[in-house]
């Protein structure tokens, strides 16, 4: 093809990113090549930094991500999940997988599990394997892999959180039903929380209660539709009113855990009111086993259930909610971008240090 593309690799051993250029390779039947404008780094990429999340070694990290199509390899034409015609110069979204679409877990609405599955950002690098990451001027889609063509309308910045923080959430509001009329409750208020405060707002619950350690955070979650702010009492068993200080208590209809935390998700399970609903999606990384009392768990008619990435569906959802509500929330304000690509390794450290909900990195 004669251009290039530099990509940035991880290595977990030696904890440190390294520079590569490389020829891109031609395209096979189906696949997309998408010049990456703009990126955003999520804590499942934190915690592979961290050490908390093995991956693949070595890997090019990052998946939350916008951009747009530079070529294609198609004899007939590839289309959108919308049903667009997909051409150079489409802004795209794109989901974190690749999967066969005639998988029985892709029928039952499971495809990130699916067979044949391939993980953007989660990918080991080889010779003829590369360009897999976020992490990097250009990416190569695979065949079978959900895409959406965005309006220009949508802010950049905002764009690239949809793939990953936006979707889940979606997938985590379809997991937990209808949240119209409920009392739901957003156990963890980071990027994903405060995304989850305004789905539940926009989607006409009745209270969206948002609990945190972190008091600012709880503060910016007001912002984003949460009308109720929390903090755990530290006894592990009750919460407290940011508002007044006093205990607080309340029966919820739905519960969705961000945090991972085994004490976090069980003091929150015990919120549900019968016929609750918890769904868990935090736990991405390995964690004591969550202690939970089956008793209540039967009496009350809870339902748990776990989430970890999403379908199609939801990747549709996210898009036409950002369309919607993106001028409304502006959720492009809380990503830091004081980090050029060049200082990689500075900007993870700084995300972690200064718990920043996300940092962003743009590729011109």
């Amino acid at each position: 093809m004669g251009n290039t593309a530099t990509y940035f690799s991880f290595d977990s051993g030696k904890y440190s990113f390294a520079s590569h250029t490389l020829e891109i390779p031609a395209l096979k039947q189906g696949e997309l090549l998408v010049k990456i404008l703009f990126i955003t780094i999520c804590r499942s990429d934190l915690n592979t930094f961290l050490g908390k999340r093995k991956e693949k070694n070595p890997t090019i990290l990052g998946h939350e991500a916008v951009g747009v199509v530079v070529d294609l390899a198609a004899s007939d034409g590839l289309v959108d999940l919308r049903g667009n015609t997909l051409k150079p110069g489409d802004r795209i979204t794109w989901a974190i997988y690749a999967s066969d679409p005639q998988d029985p877990l892709s029928v039952k609405g499971i495809p990130q599990k699916a067979r044949g599955l391939f993980k953007y950002g989660h990918e080991q690098i080889t010779e003829d394997n590369q360009l897999h990451g976020g992490l990097s001027t250009h990416i190569i889609l695979r065949k079978n892999t959900p895409v959406v063509v965005l309006s220009d309308s949508l802010a950049l910045h905002s764009a690239a959180l949809i793939n990953c923080a936006v979707a889940t959430v979606a997938g985590a509001i379809r997991l937990a039903g209808s949240v119209e009329n409920k009392i739901v409750v957003i156990n963890g208020a980071g990027m994903l929380g405060l995304v989850a405060c305004a789905m539940a707002k926009s989607g006409k619950a009745t209270s969206v209660i948002a609990i945190d350690r972190d008091e600012d955070r709880l503060e910016k979650a007001l912002s984003f539709g949460a009308s109720m702010q929390w903090i755990p009492d530290g006894k592990g068993s009750h919460y407290i009113s940011l508002e007044t200080g006093q205990t607080v208590s309340i029966t919820a209809d739905i519960v969705i855990d961000f945090t991972g935390n085994p004490d976090a998700m069980a003091t929150s399970l015990a919120l549900l009111g019968i016929g609750g609903v918890a769904v868990w999606v935090g736990a991405t990384y390995p964690q004591p086993a969550v202690q939970l009392d089956a008793e209540k768990l039967v009496r009350n008619l809870w339902t748990i259930r776990g989430l970890h990435n999403y379908n199609q569906d939801d990747l549709l959802a996210a898009v036409a909610f950002m369309e919607i509500n993106d001028d409304v929330y502006q959720f492009h304000q809380l990503i830091n971008t004081e980090c050029s690509i060049a200082n990689i390794t500075e900007g993870f450290s700084q995300a972690i240090s200064r718990n920043h909900f996300r940092i962003g990195f743009e590729f011109n």
